[in-house]
């Protein structure tokens, strides 16, 4: 295999590797917002019990 041939096969795996990487993130952004809000909501519901709980 020729070294140009080679470098074109690195740079498309890198090319389609960097894509499926950035495919991935965006999709975790989304995914990452709802588990925060989430979280948020739970700790509001604990807050409110240790409110209830110390009246």
């Amino acid at each position: 295999m020729h070294r140009t041939q080679e470098r074109t096969r690195i740079t498309i795996l890198s090319m389609l590797l960097a894509l499926f990487g950035a495919s991935a993130l965006m999709a975790a952004c989304n995914t990452t917002e709802g588990f925060g809000k989430d979280v948020e909501a739970a700790g509001d519901a604990i807050a409110d019990t240790a409110d209830d709980a110390k009246d």
